[in-house]
């Protein structure tokens, strides 16, 4: 049920922004005279699930869900129309358009799917304000907790304050992993002492080798909060209870639970007095530690609100007025672009590893919630409507952004590329995007086997 939950998100965001990308050609097409064909979401080989002829457009939706298109007459596109390219032009044509007009045929749907990414996130912003756990809070308390290997090759240590990545300070606590992909130094206060150091080089590689399941790069630290009991515990059937928060042990008195970890090392195999608090009201608690200097419990990742009702972090909930929304969300859009353009940047160094983070459906569709939530449909869909936008201005034939640098060569030059030159470089540009398709979708099915 989770699956088809995730897939039909994800079905439904996919098909909702290629039909208004497509409609950002359509719209130009018809507002210039020009003759459009076939209007489709997803691609119709050989038969369609669905089609209606329209004036002289037809409607339609096809059996391969890899995008959509329209196909617009006198154009040399991905229907490769050689016999109607070999005709003279008609003034209803495509190519019978001036630059000017064509450019603006191409960069309509690259436009809608900026500017609905924008819109959406306007009105996210608006509906539901911000709500997050703020870097500077986690600073101004005890600093971060470091529990795996990565976050220690990376050189941070329990304690450490993080200040700034790459120059820049980190609103968000919860962003810090994502800065840390996209940057390439970062400075923290150590003990009183400011330090800079540099994120290694293959980071993401390393990050991407520990595995969906590995949990965040970092956490904030976290009081002892039981979660549950081990029944191969020595503890079972004592009087410790799932919500329990331990704040002493033998009278030391400890905050975090990376306190604990380090006194129970020098306790292996005894008997320790443990002080629980429990609702409103403190408990002395007789337990028995573990040969390998554990409890045998589970420790409770405390929500963001609970931490703040302990006293432990004061979370940021910033709601917006319409008008203050819109620039909130010019700047989540903008925040997300340029996100996006520093990730595709490593990608293409083979040495930051960053190539084994590309994926493919599965990818995608696997960052929907297991449960629709409408907030987290549309920011997702906001997210991939910007990408989508950034990926077809790409200089690459048979995307948007080809078309639109041999339209600008014309109208720089005066020289309109020939129509043979323009079907080998959609020829060449599906080769691109089908072998980056193939290994994308590589990456997910290795993913899953390992």
């Amino acid at each position: 049920m989770e699956i088809l939950i995730k897939a039909s998100q994800f079905i439904l965001s996919l098909s909702l922004l290629i039909v208004l990308h497509e409609l950002g050609h359509f719209i130009p097409a018809k507002l210039f005279k020009t003759k459009v064909e076939k209007f489709y979401l997803f691609f119709d080989y050989k038969f369609s699930i669905f089609k209606k002829k329209v004036g002289e457009t037809v409607y339609g939706i096809g059996w391969i869900p890899l995008g959509g298109y329209v196909k617009i007459a006198g154009m040399i596109d991905e229907s490769m129309d050689k016999e109607q390219m070999a005709l003279p032009p008609k003034p209803w044509e495509f190519r019978s358009k001036p630059a000017w007009q064509r450019l603006i045929i191409m960069l309509g749907g690259v436009f809608v799917n900026f500017v609905l990414g924008i819109f959406i996130y306007i009105m996210l912003m608006w509906s539901y304000g911000e709500e997050f756990l703020p870097n500077e809070s986690v600073n101004a308390k005890d600093g971060i907790w470091v529990e795996n290997a990565l976050a220690e090759n990376l050189g941070l240590q329990t304690g450490d304050k993080i200040l700034t990545v790459d120059g820049q300070a980190v609103d968000k606590f919860a962003g810090l992993t994502l800065e840390f992909i996209n940057g390439n130094n970062y400075q923290i206060e150590r003990n009183g002492q400011i330090l800079d150091k540099e994120i290694p080089e293959d980071f993401i590689s390393q990050l991407m080798d520990r595995g969906k399941n590995a949990g965040p790069l970092i956490y904030p630290r976290y009081p002892f909060t039981i979660s549950s009991i081990s029944e191969d515990s020595p503890n079972v059937g004592s009087d410790l209870k799932p919500k329990d928060i331990i704040t002493a042990i033998n009278g030391n008195t400890i905050k975090y639970f990376d306190q604990a970890e380090s006194i129970l090392q020098n306790l292996k195999n005894k008997k320790v007095t443990v002080s629980v608090k429990r609702g409103n009201e403190t408990k002395q608690v007789n337990l028995e530690v573990t040969e390998e200097g554990k409890f045998g419990v589970g420790l409770a990742i405390l929500p963001g609100k609970d931490l703040e009702k302990l006293g432990y972090y004061d979370l940021a909930d910033i709601k917006y007025s319409f008008s203050e929304a819109i620039p909130a969300g010019w700047n989540k859009s903008w925040k997300t672009l340029t996100d996006y353009v520093k990730q595709l940047k490593k990608i293409f160094n083979p040495s930051t590893g960053a190539y084994k983070g590309l994926g493919g459906f599965i990818s995608i569709g696997s960052i929907f919630p297991d449960e629709f939530s409408a907030q987290s449909f549309w920011t997702i869909t906001a997210f991939l409507s910007i990408m989508l936008g950034f990926m077809n201005l790409l200089p690459i034939p048979a995307l948007d952004g080809g078309h639109v640098v041999f339209t600008l060569w014309e109208m720089i030059t005066g020289k309109k590329p020939g129509d043979k030159f323009l079907e080998y470089a959609q020829i060449v540009g599906f080769v691109l995007l089908l072998t980056l398709l193939i290994f994308a979708n590589g990456n997910d099915i290795f993913r899953l086997f390992k």
